[in-house]
């Protein structure tokens, strides 16, 4: 077991080139997507960077969000304003979180949907808490101390408010479902996985919307400069149709520097429970540029996940692939 809350199952694999990479687009299963659409271009919006990055500020500036803080609360105040000014139906699922101590907070998963009625959905999440101890094995500053979660958390819910903001002003029919969930980080290092994650446990199993996504995309620590977003054994094992579409977009899109063509290993991070318990296809981009002591960035986990670490260049490949995918799944051509 490894010492951080996300666990490596160790299942470590080869990617073929030619499989994920190859001239032509693979076969992928259909089944549940809508009647092909007329074919001709897709008006894809430009990723708004900046804006992103104000939105990782702004939640840093909020303080930790550890579940039972001050922060945490204000921090989920103003995500549940900043989704209901883009008129999506914002749900607040709250939940009582007990963490592996014992202790019992209240947690709350913010969904925001647009078209709710449309029945061809998919579903981009993150994670908006943060860690409440600083323990990666890279540091020992301040170990007793939470961290600020800039790109481990913050990242994340930056790029999908800001997608939030382009559904608004440029439509699309299809449904989208934007998750944050909430007490994914407070977890026991070394412990059971399932003391992490608690809020994508809880959502798969009361899920709050009667219409389910055909699939998928959780995002996990996409902001740190030169980020390398290999493909995660789980979702490999549990979406390896979605794997395979979105990495092809993404190196249509000449983005393939930061999604690599290179198998990483499994990790329980909170798609593990939308794949095993709702049984949604779902993949994760996390970055997985680690190290021998951890499968991740040296600031992971540590005081040094302040705003600094975070890469508009990052923020804004992730941002226009997904925005892609979006665009593209509802033009009937992905």
């Amino acid at each position: 077991m490894r010492n951080s809350k996300l666990f490596l199952f160790g299942l470590i694999f080869l990617v073929l080139g030619s499989l994920i990479y190859s001239s032509c687009k693979p076969d992928v299963p259909t089944t549940g997507n809508p009647p092909p659409r007329p074919k001709g271009p897709v008006q894809v919006p430009t990723f708004d960077a900046d804006a992103a990055y104000n939105d990782i500020a702004k939640q840093v500036s909020f303080g930790p969000r550890v579940m039972g803080s001050e922060g945490h609360e204000a921090t989920k105040n103003w995500l549940v304003a900043e989704l209901k000014a883009t008129g999506a139906k914002v749900i607040e699922q709250n939940f009582q979180a007990t963490v592996y101590t014992g202790e019992k907070y209240p947690a709350t998963n913010i969904i925001a949907q647009f078209n709710p009625e449309v029945s061809d959905r998919i579903m981009l999440a993150a994670h908006w808490d943060t860690r409440h101890i600083a323990d990666s094995p890279l540091s020992t500053e301040r170990e007793g101390e939470p961290i600020l979660g800039a790109d481990d958390g913050g990242s994340g819910v930056g790029v999908l408010l800001q997608i939030a903001r382009t559904l608004a002003a440029q439509k699309v029919g299809i449904g989208v479902d934007l998750v944050l969930f909430d007490a994914e980080d407070y977890g026991e290092a070394g412990g059971e996985p399932t003391t992490y994650c608690l809020g994508s446990q809880y959502w798969s199993t009361n899920r709050p919307t009667p219409i389910k996504p055909r699939y998928g995309i959780l995002l996990d620590m996409v902001g740190a400069k030169d980020a390398e977003f290999k493909i995660e054994g789980n979702s490999w094992q549990y979406a390896q149709p979605i794997v395979e579409k979105v990495w092809i977009l993404a190196k249509q899109m000449g983005r393939s520097n930061y999604f690599l063509n290179e198998g990483g290993p499994g990790i329980t991070d909170d798609h593990f429970f939308v794949n095993t318990i709702a049984g949604i296809p779902m993949i994760d981009i996390i970055n997985l540029k680690g190290t021998e002591e951890t499968a991740f960035g040296p600031h992971w986990h540590t005081h040094n996940d302040d705003v600094a670490i975070i890469d508009k260049n990052t923020l804004r490949a992730v941002g226009q692939v997904l925005l892609a995918v979006i665009y593209r799944e509802d033009a009937g051509q992905l």
